[in-house]
């Protein structure tokens, strides 16, 4: 795992753009619905546990309303909604199930390892999951051993996602200016992280939570490009250069 100790808060990446495309030095991955497909077999667990103690929310709507929001800033959020406190060690419950609940039923997104084994790029990870999350998710569908030592979560950070401060903090502990990473994302507070960032962003319309429309938000928050196919991104990546999208992707 990565040094837990938070970076200081890092310069905007706006001024970093350069202005000629350059090739990408490092490929900055969300987790949850873009390495794994995860993001519906979590919301359906939290929302149980939610409905248990009296909060009133669907498994649909906590994907619309959270998908890309780090659990603790989800949670103050429907507390201070709702006029209530969740119970102490609410949190870490909910956490204990989808950790179990991934060693059952969690596959990896369709097509990732095939990608992920295409690029020869530096790759790491920015996830708004805690870091233990992170972790069994990767060694639930035997992804962890590609991206071990370079996993960054929003509890590193200040704030989190659609702050550009976790993508800041994984450029500067991986030594690449923001203006070379790419940003795989599938939430519209993730794409808007990494355009804040001053980063170049692929949306990631694929997962089985993305219903009509998603990758429609996604380029709206700011998305040069929008796969729904994981295997098509070695491909993309290869092809930087004055004709691409995202060499033409506007600064924030």
């Amino acid at each position: 795992m990565t040094a837990d100790a938070p970076a200081r808060p890092a310069p905007s990446g706006r001024q970093l753009r350069p202005e000629a495309p350059i090739a990408p030095d490092l490929i900055v991955f969300d987790c949850d619905g873009v390495l794994v497909d995860s993001e519906v077999l979590s919301a359906r667990i939290e929302a149980e546990a939610l409905a248990a103690i009296g909060v009133r929310i669907s498994a649909e709507e906590m994907l619309e309303r959270f998908t890309g929001i780090a659990s603790q800033d989800c949670y103050a959020t429907l507390e201070a909604e709702q006029g209530l406190r969740l119970p102490p060690g609410f949190g870490r419950s909910v956490l204990e199930r989808i950790h179990a609940a991934f060693e059952r039923e969690l596959q990896p997104m369709a097509g990732v390892r095939e990608a992920l084994a295409a690029i020869e790029l530096r790759v790491c990870v920015a996830s708004s999951s805690e870091p233990a999350r992170i972790e069994r998710s990767l060694r639930a569908v035997g992804l962890h051993e590609r991206f071990a030592g370079r996993l960054f979560s929003a509890t590193m950070v200040a704030r989190g996602k659609p702050a550009p401060d976790l993508f800041l903090l994984a450029a500067e502990r991986m030594g690449v200016a923001p203006a070379g990473c790419v940003v795989i994302e599938d939430s519209v507070p993730g794409v808007r992280a990494g355009v804040a960032a001053g980063m170049r962003v692929i949306g990631f319309a694929g997962a089985s939570h993305c219903g009509p429309g998603h990758g429609d938000r996604l380029r709206a928050a700011g998305a040069g490009i929008v796969l729904t196919e994981m295997a098509e991104l070695p491909r993309l990546l290869d092809g930087f250069g004055e004709t691409s999208p995202l060499d033409r992707q506007p600064g924030p």
